[in-house]
């Protein structure tokens, strides 16, 4: 039975205690908070949990073997980082730190430690983005484009500008679908409240081949858009996660191009698009909720010296995209080579 501490109970904190409490081969142990009047409303749901203002309590406690961080960006360091010096294992809110050499470090304190970190890629855990990874594989062709939208109206973060707090779900979404990793990104954005972060902005990230993605967010959309295209040679998908049933819908269409010999003696090149139209089918997704199953997917890693999918060297890679990103943003669109950003970092 492994024993978990839940750190943070405002926005995202309940959702991890109540699927923590739901598993079986987990214990909560503890919630931890700085407002106790949040803590009150963990005692009367759950009251044979702990509860406690005090990190260092929940540290020393023999009963605890995972911490769960659900706490503002700015904290996930200090916090883990203490976590892993008690022995405690770590799952970590996304992003899982507010720079990349924050992140490099808590990578390097859990290897060296040999505990589980694991980052808070929800989306990577739900049916339709596993699906999609499995077309990616399996059928898509040679890739050509990722297109993301990701807007609606608020919630404003005060720490964090619109592409750590949004484009950071479709950064993990690529990180774990698309065979290759982007090389450089360039950012453009704008602020419309005084003295915030940024709240719209416009993400162009490049591979080494011809794969291009875009991920456009936005805190002030008057409508709430959630909605993914993945483009192929052989098949696109329409990935919707506001659709309650057929989420991820693939296409067979296309283009074909042939193109003429030399007329007239000149490489000239007469090049006939031709479009593919085929059937569109909505695959059945496995509608598990994906907190719930990442969780027991750490919880096995804990039990199994294992690690899971969204490691710490995955939320290392979206640290550094997010960081280089934010370089760009402040230069107006620069690209940035994330080579160069990792040496910046």
């Amino acid at each position: 039975m492994i024993g978990i501490a839940v750190i943070g109970y405002g926005y995202w904190g309940p959702n991890l205690v109540r699927n923590i409490a739901e598993i079986s081969g987990a214990r909560l142990v503890s919630v931890c908070d700085l407002k106790m009047e949040r803590l009150a409303s963990v005692k009367a749901r759950y009251p044979a949990v702990d509860i406690t203002d005090d990190f260092d309590e929940v540290l020393r406690d023999p009963r605890v073997d995972a911490i769960a961080i659900a706490t503002p960006v700015s904290a996930h360091f200090s916090l883990a980082m203490k976590a892993m010096m008690a022995g405690k294992h770590v799952f970590v809110e996304k992003p899982m730190a507010s720079t990349a050499e924050e992140a490099r470090r808590m990578v390097d304190e859990a290897a060296r430690r040999r505990l589980v970190l694991a980052v808070d890629h929800t989306f990577i855990h739900t049916g339709a983005v596993r699906k999609m990874r499995e077309i990616v594989e399996n059928g898509l062709g040679e890739m050509y484009y990722y297109d993301s939208v990701r807007v609606n109206l608020g919630l404003f973060q005060h720490d964090v500008s619109v592409i750590w707090d949004l484009a950071v779900h479709d950064l993990s979404i690529m990180d774990y679908v698309l065979p290759e990793k982007p090389v450089a990104v360039s950012a453009t954005g704008m602020s419309h409240v005084m003295g915030e972060p940024e709240n719209i902005a416009y993400l162009t990230l490049f591979f080494e081949s011809k794969l291009i993605a875009h991920i456009h967010v936005n805190w002030l959309a008057p409508v709430k858009v959630r909605r993914t295209l993945i483009g192929g040679s052989s098949k696109m998908i329409v990935y919707d996660d506001l659709e309650p049933s057929e989420k991820i819908k693939v296409y067979d269409k296309g283009i074909t191009l042939n193109g003429n010999p030399q007329k007239n003696g000149e490489k000239v090149y007469q090049m006939l698009v031709g479009y593919r139209t085929g059937d569109m089918y909505a695959p059945q997704l496995d509608m598990t909720e994906a907190l719930g199953r990442e969780l027991r997917q750490f919880i096995d890693c804990v039990e199994s010296s294992t690690q899971p999918i969204a490691d710490g060297h995955a939320g290392l890679r979206v640290v550094r995209i997010l960081e280089a990103a934010t370089q760009s943003l402040a230069q107006r669109g620069r690209v940035v080579e994330l080579e160069q950003a990792r040496r910046i970092a």
